[in-house]
C-alpha cells in the first residue's frame, strides 16, 4: 500500500462524504486511520461563497449601516460607520453581529456537504474535492522537495571542491567518481545545485549539458559505389563481425583545423576500452594515413598490429581510400582489415565521434593545428584517456587498457601514462601549461 493517498483514495472519501459515512467506515474501506481521513479533509478542504474580510467577518458587513455603537463617540463627532473602525471590533459591541466562521466546521465532517441547513446559510461553507485535493497534495509534495537543503558552509565546501574541477574541463560524472566521499551527493543533485546557481560555476562551464534527438537509422543511397567500398561495406561489417564475434573492433576518423591550416589528427578508437590514439598528421591525405600505419606497425611488430587493430570501421572520406596499402603491409602481409561507415551515418561509428568532443573541449573549432607538434599530442591523449567514463562502471580508458597484455605493450611503445584525476584538464589551458 502506498504510503500516500492517490486519487482513487480521495475520489473514494468524497463519495462517502457525500453519503454522510463516518470516518470509521471510510478509513475500513481504504484501510488507512481515522486520524488519516480527518486529517486530510481538513487540510485540502476548500472554502467558498465565503465573505473574507482582514478586520471584520461579519455576515452583515455588505449591508450594514450601524454607526455610534461605543459610548465615546457621539452622533456629532462620528461620521464613518462602525464595520471601518479600526479602534473598537463590532464583535465586541454588535450585538447583531454574526461570525462568517461556522463552529461545525470545527468538528466532523468538517465539511458543508451533508448539512441541512446549507442551501440558506450565509456563512462560509467547506466542501472537499478530491481533484483539487490531489492537486493540492502534489504541489505541496514538490515543493517541499525543491530548493537547497544543505547548510551554506557545506555548500561553500562542495564549491571549494567542484569549481575548480569543472574549470578544467572535467565533467560531474568524473568528479563524483573521484571523489565520491567527499561529495556524499547524487550527479542529479550537483547539477540541481548548479541549476539553482549554488555554485560559482554555471551551466556553461559544464563540458556538455543538452539533450540528443532520438536518432533514426535510415538507408542512405549512394550515386555511384567507389571501388573500395566492394566488400567493405558497413553491412559487410556487419556480416563479418557476426561470424567473428571475438574480434575487437577499432574506429577511425580525422579531426580538421581551421580553414587553411593543413595539420590534421588522425584519431583512432578501441571500442571495449574506449581509448583513443591521436596522431598529427602533415596534411589531409591517404599518404599521411599509410606513412602512421606503416609507423605503427613498425613500432609493435606484425603480430601484435594484427590483434590490436584485426578490424577498423571509418568512414568514406578520401584519407582512406588507399585501403590496400592500409589492409596490407610493403611486403603483401595482412595486417588489418577495413570497413566503412553509410554516407552521411556517422552514428555508425558513434563512439569516436563523442570522443571527439574531448578533444574539441582542448582544441575548440577555428584552432589551428599547424601550431601544433608531438608533444601536445601526447599531452591531449593522456588527459583525454583519463577522463572517468560512466559507461565502463567509472573506469578510466587507462585502467582498461591495463588489463590486457597486448595494451601494456601499446602503452610502453607509445609511453602513454596516466594523468591523476584531479589534475585532469579539458580546456585550451592544457597546451598553454606546456609552454
Amino acid at each position: 500500500m502506498s504510503k500516500h493517498l492517490t486519487l482513487s483514495d480521495r475520489a473514494i472519501i468524497e463519495k462517502y462524504l457525500v453519503l454522510d459515512m463516518p470516518f470509521s467506515y471510510i478509513s475500513k474501506q481504504l484501510n488507512r486511520s481515522g486520524t488519516t481521513i480527518s486529517r486530510e479533509i481538513k487540510k485540502y478542504r476548500c472554502f467558498v461563497n465565503g465573505i473574507r474580510y482582514t478586520q471584520n467577518d461579519c455576515v452583515n458587513y455588505r449591508t450594514c449601516l450601524r454607526k455610534n455603537l461605543c459610548d465615546t463617540e457621539s452622533i456629532y463627532t462620528c461620521f464613518s460607520r462602525c464595520k471601518t473602525c479600526t479602534e473598537y471590533s463590532c464583535h465586541d459591541l454588535c450585538h447583531e453581529y454574526i461570525s462568517a466562521h461556522c463552529s461545525l466546521l470545527d468538528k466532523p465532517p468538517y465539511v458543508c456537504t451533508c448539512c441541512p441547513e446549507e442551501k440558506t446559510c450565509r456563512r462560509h461553507h467547506a466542501y472537499y474535492t478530491a481533484h483539487r485535493a490531489h492537486a493540492a497534495a502534489i504541489k505541496e509534495r514538490r515543493d517541499s522537495r525543491a530548493g537547497i537543503r544543505t547548510s551554506p558552509e557545506r555548500l561553500m565546501e562542495l564549491n571549494d571542491l567542484l569549481s575548480p574541477l569543472i574549470n578544467n574541463g572535467q565533467s560531474i560524472n568524473h568528479i563524483i567518481a573521484s571523489h565520491a566521499k567527499e561529495i556524499g551527493l547524487s550527479k542529479k543533485t550537483i547539477y540541481n545545485y548548479i541549476d539553482q546557481n549554488a555554485f560559482s560555476v554555471r551551466n556553461l562551464d559544464l563540458p556538455r549539458k543538452v539533450r540528443y534527438r532520438q536518432r533514426h537509422p535510415h538507408e542512405v543511397v549512394m550515386k555511384f559505389d567507389y571501388q573500395c567500398r566492394k566488400g567493405r561495406s558497413y553491412a559487410d561489417f556487419t556480416s563479418f563481425m557476426e561470424q567473428n564475434p571475438h574480434l575487437p573492433i577499432v574506429e577511425m576518423d580525422t579531426v580538421l583545423g581551421a580553414r587553411g591550416s593543413h595539420q590534421t589528427l588522425l584519431t583512432m578508437l578501441f571500442r571495449d576500452t574506449n581509448f583513443m590514439l591521436i596522431f598529427l598528421l602533415p596534411d589531409k591525405s591517404h599518404k599521411s594515413v599509410i606513412e602512421i600505419f606503416d609507423k605503427l606497425t613498425n613500432l609493435l611488430g606484425l603480430d601484435l598490429f594484427r590483434k590490436l587493430f584485426p578490424v577498423i570501421l571509418t568512414d568514406n572520406g578520401t584519407e582512406f581510400k588507399g585501403v590496400h596499402n592500409l589492409e596490407f603491409t610493403e611486403n603483401g602481409a595482412r595486417r588489418t582489415r577495413i570497413f566503412y561507415c553509410d554516407p552521411q551515418a556517422s552514428w555508425q561509428k558513434g563512439r569516436i565521434e563523442k570522443n571527439h568532443e574531448l578533444i574539441r573541449q582542448i582544441l575548440p573549432k577555428g584552432s589551428n593545428f599547424d601550431k601544433l607538434d608531438e608533444i601536445d599530442i601526447h599531452l591531449i591523449i593522456c588527459h583525454i584517456n583519463s577522463v572517468i567514463r560512466e559507461l565502463f562502471e567509472n573506469q578510466t580508458p587507462f585502467e582498461l587498457m591495463s588489463k590486457k597484455e597486448e595494451h601494456k605493450k601499446l602503452l610502453e611503445a607509445l609511453a602513454l601514462s596516466q594523468i591523476p584525476l584531479d589534475e585532469v584538464c579539458l580546456k585550451p589551458a592544457l597546451l598553454k601549461r606546456k609552454k
